[in-house]
């Protein structure tokens, strides 16, 4: 999984005085199957992928990392609206609304 500038200087930005761990994974559900997930946490799992990035550590788990290993977090600006995206080029589809894809 890489990281754009946008999404590292923004991380750092989020996690000041936090726990510094993002977990980033794929869930089922959605209608197109399957979901991004995108929560800070500190919890580590004896299976999990860690990712030290000095000021804050991404956290993937061992079923997500297939779907992520090639994809992108990015930090989008959008006139008035800002959000952390995940490109990925293993996605064959999207939902409409932009919450779930299809690999």
């Amino acid at each position: 999984m890489e990281l754009s500038d946008a999404a590292i200087k923004k991380l750092i930005e989020k996690t000041k005085g936090k726990d510094n761990g993002i977990r980033l994974g794929v869930t089922g559900g959605g209608c197109a199957g399957f979901e991004y997930i995108f929560d800070y946490e500190s919890k580590i799992n004896d299976t999990d992928h860690l990712f030290d990035y000095g000021k804050f550590l991404i956290i993937i788990d061992e079923q997500s990392m297939p779907y992520l290993k090639d994809a992108t977090l990015d930090y989008i600006i959008e006139g008035i609206n800002e959000q952390f995206k995940i490109i990925n080029p293993a996605e064959k589809s999207a939902c409409g609304c932009g919450v779930s894809v299809q690999f």
